[in-house]
């Protein structure tokens, strides 16, 4: 009996449950419909709302745009009206205008029917009034009017000839007072400084303890020293100071920059002479590079060659009479470009010939014949125009100058030779002695090279080994001082000396 009431208690439950919840939620149900219903009549409202809003808006819009363009339109027609009222004017006016120009043309015609009867009559006048001169004068029109063009003749010519003469004059003084001004100018804008050439050059050391260790045992640093370099060495009793001696100052400066590599080295021995030697050479060509680099920047000539470039740097260790000739080129370069721009030529084309009139020089030990004329073969070959071509050859007057521009470098090479201080005789005369003394020993057979020593009083001469023995090197003495002799002079003594060295080098592995 107790499961029986469990379970009609169980089933009781379950349907009373049953009913509850099915009308709770379908009370639930019923509400949340109420709600959307309510929700949707309101948003149908807000949307009818919005809608008649913005039909009223869109219809202001319309009226004011309707209201603009009526009001444009009148503004318009007032303009049209107003352009026509004054094309009307315009047209009344030139009606007027044509009225009196075909007055005005009438009158014209009628004045010209007077001129051409009053022609006639002076025609007429002139005939008979001729007639009467010739009558009076005994002679015609033609035979009067030659004796008149004879004597107008006489009179202008005397007065041309008078003239030309003033007026020649008058140009010839102009000319001089404008050549003087321009080169008065040209010379107050290039004040270049000039310093003679030395063949000197004095290197400073840390004490005299160092002299001993430049000579070296025996002699042999100062000997490899010399002939390695091919200048003179002079140790002697000057205080911290080393003296160079050389005619050739790249030889010189290549001397004194190993020097002073070997003084801050330390280390001084044949082997390393050599090798500072060799950077010493290669650092003398690096600045005539950049010599040849800087002339060309500084007087804006751009597009020249490299090896006009560095022909132009070699100039740097280069004099003539005690003048720097790169210094020189430059000073030319500004004064040709000067005087052209105040004469109106072309300035560029006369500042790169002034630069470039001696090249030449920086090669002509080593070819035949005037510098102007190597300089222009050389410039030709490196692709310089005819115009800088003739300015070179011209400047010395081994051709006719026939341009404004080369007469112009010509001038400006003979303002910087003349300046004061600028030029020495003397230097130029010894160093073309001592070139010549070495030119006279290498043109012997077997020689491989040869350095004039102790200001032109020694020449030291090197030999291929290979090529002469030791008994050869006597007779090659012999030989070079007796043709010293016979070609050159110079005071005192020469000493010749001929060095034959052998070298074996081998390298351990």
């Amino acid at each position: 009996m107790t499961y029986v009431y469990i379970i009609a208690s169980l089933v009781l439950g379950a349907v009373i449950g049953f009913f509850v919840h099915r009308f709770v939620v379908a009370d639930k149900i019923s509400r949340s419909r109420e709600s959307a219903q309510q929700l949707l009549e309101d948003a149908t409202r807000q949307a009818e709302t919005t809608k008649k809003e913005m039909l009223l808006e869109a219809k202001d819009e319309i009226f004011h745009m309707k209201a603009e363009a009526e009001e444009e339109v009148k503004e318009r027609r007032k303009e049209l009206a107003a352009m026509e009222n004054r094309l009307i004017q315009r047209e009344e006016s030139l009606e007027r205008r044509a009225e009196s120009l075909d007055k005005r043309e009438h009158q014209l015609s009628s004045a010209q029917g007077q001129i051409q009867k009053r022609e006639k009559d002076l025609e007429l006048a002139i005939a008979e009034e001729k007639q009467r001169l010739e009558a009076l004068a005994g002679m015609t029109t033609e035979e009067a009017r030659a004796v008149l063009l004879e004597r107008i003749k006489q009179d202008v010519t005397h007065d041309a000839a008078a003239l030309i003469r003033e007026t020649e004059a008058r140009a010839r003084e102009e000319a001089e007072r404008k050549a003087r001004n321009i080169i008065g100018i040209a010379i107050q804008r290039v004040a270049a400084d000039h310093t003679a050439e030395s063949t000197v050059s004095v290197v400073h050391i840390p004490s005299d303890d160092l002299k001993g260790r430049i000579i070296g045992r025996e002699g042999r640093n100062i000997r490899a020293f010399e002939q390695l370099t091919g200048i003179n060495l002079i140790i002697d009793d000057t205080p911290e100071a080393v003296i160079l001696s050389s005619f050739d100052p790249v030889r010189r400066e290549i001397g004194r920059i190993t020097l002073e590599s070997l003084i801050a080295d330390g280390r001084i021995h044949p082997a390393r002479i050599e090798e500072m030697y060799n950077k010493a050479t290669a650092l003398v060509e690096q600045q005539i590079r950049e010599a040849g680099e800087s002339a060309a920047f500084d007087t804006g000539i751009p597009n020249l060659h490299a090896d006009l470039i560095r022909t132009l740097g070699r100039l740097k260790f280069r004099s003539s009479y005690g003048q720097n000739v790169l210094k020189h080129s430059l000073e030319v370069a500004y004064l040709s470009g000067v005087m052209a721009s105040e004469l109106g030529v072309d300035a560029k084309l006369a500042t790169r010939a002034g630069l470039l009139h001696d090249i030449g020089k920086a090669i002509d030990h080593e070819i035949e014949g005037p510098h102007a004329v190597i300089g222009a073969d050389l410039a030709r070959r490196l692709g310089e125009s005819k115009e800088v071509l003739h300015c070179i050859e011209a400047h010395h007057g081994d051709v006719e100058p026939t341009t404004v521009e080369a007469v112009i470098v010509q001038a400006a090479d003979a303002i910087s030779a003349a300046r004061p201080g600028a030029r020495r005789e003397t230097l130029e005369s010894y160093i073309k002695r001592l070139e010549k003394l070495e030119a006279l020993a290498e043109s012997h057979k077997g020689v491989e090279k040869s350095y004039a020593m102790q200001a032109g009083r020694e020449i030291r001469v090197m030999v291929k080994p290979e090529d002469i023995s030791d008994a050869d090197s006597v007779v090659l003495a012999r030989d070079i001082a007796k043709q010293i002799e016979e070609e050159l002079q110079y005071p005192g003594q020469i000493k010749v000396m001929v060095i034959r060295e052998s070298r074996a080098i081998e390298y351990a592995k």
